[in-house]
């Protein structure tokens, strides 16, 4: 038999096991934390009729979609968790209780070229708050609030959520008479960060076709900075002569009250009229979310305000507000910068059992003891010498052996080692649950480090 050789495809991400406990933790602290706010699980296909992908693609979307036929069936895989969550919500529109709140971390595929930090299947770990017609300014700041709690719970603090909105964009192109513009303005402004401010001032004037004066009056709108207090106060003074823009004055302050009120120190959110966010579908508050010591890495964590989800199959206003996180993609950055905390337990199993007898029944019933305490327990059943029971265990990293032999079983007890500092106790195996147990929540660690 002619052996093939094994091969992972190129864009998608394949990890050790200690690595994928590490991805694991992250999608359990986004698991907890969406739902602490009463955002319900969903899970939608991978695979749906290319025409409902579709709906609103087209250009590079269509060029990026895995798309194929089965029978006389036009299909796809799923490149986002929006249009499957627009799909979703005039499907079950009658059946469901709004505002919808739901969340979903699945995998996404896209046809792009693979490079560093890039995948053609990837996680996404989405938000979103869905209202029936109307939907409430109080939502956009409670957004943000979540991804404060998120990048809290991962074990960050150098990190800043930075908002704008786009009325207030909108509103300011219009009173330079250059509406028909504002979205090729809007995404030109949004790669300041990248390419810096005379590129983004040439692209202005030679691709959009502005004049120098209203290149420099944009350039020196999106350059207002300070506290979020003086920006907001700065704003003020462009009031009254555009009513979009006043209304996004009035939105931005009331979203930057809230997440005061949220708990939100000013430290992590911060006014930024460069952010746009390139999709047209954004039409309120936006955010984007970058690592303080990292800028490099770019946006984490994005998203914002859309007034129709469903427009192309449903006819009801379905306006939202949500964001995005690409976890693969800041899984990747974060492990290749260093950031991911090597002390994380990354066992798969908090306790392994080893038999020193040839009867397995004692340490059966003792693998059962603990698991029903609650903890992850492996029970080791190869008859192998003791030195390679032990070289198993290490090689796991788990962080205890339980062993069980002749002396053990006659006393009704059971020796812990703990396989990091060497300490070994003979107990109950009710003691040595809540033992291992009382280690375990003293190791308590965050998934990220800082530095």
């Amino acid at each position: 038999m002619e052996i093939i050789k094994p091969r992972t495809l190129s864009g998608f991400m394949e990890l050790l096991p200690g690595k994928q406990i590490q991805f694991e933790k992250m999608t359990e602290i986004l698991r907890r934390t969406y739902a602490s706010y009463g955002f319900a699980p969903l899970d939608t296909p991978v695979i749906e009729d290319a025409q409902i992908l579709l709906a609103k693609g087209g250009g590079e979307t269509e060029k990026q979609i895995y798309r194929f036929t089965k029978g006389d069936s036009d299909l796809a895989l799923r490149f986002d968790l929006t249009v499957p969550l627009a799909k979703y919500v005039a499907l079950h529109y009658n059946e469901l209780a709004f505002p919808f709140r739901r969340f979903q971390i699945s995998k996404v595929y896209r046809g792009e070229r693979a490079q560093r930090g890039r995948f053609r299947e990837f996680y996404q770990a989405d938000i979103d708050i869905i209202g029936d017609g109307k939907l409430d300014i109080l939502n956009e700041a409670e957004i943000p609030a979540i991804i404060y709690k998120v990048f809290r719970g991962f074990g960050l603090t150098r990190f800043q959520i930075r908002v704008n909105n786009r009325k207030i964009l909108n509103g300011f192109y219009a009173r330079l008479g250059l509406s028909e513009r504002s979205g090729d303005i809007m995404r030109t402004v949004d790669k300041l960060d990248k390419i810096g401010a005379d590129k983004v001032k040439a692209i202005l004037l030679e691709d959009c076709g502005l004049t120098e004066t209203q290149a420099e009056e944009i350039l020196r709108f999106i350059a207002i900075r300070g506290t979020n207090e003086q920006v907001l106060a700065a704003l003020e003074g462009y009031a009254g002569s555009n009513d979009l823009f006043d209304q996004g004055l009035a939105e931005l302050k009331a979203v930057c009250a809230n997440l005061a009120a949220f708990g939100v120190p000013e430290e992590n959110f911060a006014v930024d009229l460069t952010i746009a966010r390139g999709l047209d579908y954004y039409t309120g508050t936006v955010y984007e979310t970058t690592l303080l010591d990292h800028p490099e890495i770019g946006s984490v964590c994005s998203g914002g305000r859309y007034d129709n989800l469903a427009g192309y199959y449903i006819e009801k206003q379905l306006p939202g507000v949500g964001i995005s996180i690409g976890l693969t993609r800041l899984f990747y950055v974060l492990d290749e910068q260093g950031l991911l905390n090597p002390q994380l337990p990354s066992a798969p199993a908090d306790a392994l059992v080893l038999p020193m007898t040839q009867d397995p029944a004692p340490a059966i019933a003792l693998a059962e003891i603990l698991r029903g305490a609650g903890l992850r327990v492996q029970l080791y059943g190869e008859q192998k010498k003791f030195k390679q029971k032990m070289a198993y265990a290490n090689k796991l990293e788990v962080p205890f052996a339980v062993l069980l032999g002749e002396d053990e079983i006659a006393e009704g007890m059971c020796s812990v080692k703990n396989m990091v500092t060497g300490e070994q106790v003979k107990l109950t195996p009710e003691a040595a649950a809540a033992h291992i147990r009382s280690a375990l929540d003293a190791g308590d660690c965050p998934v990220i480090l800082e530095k």
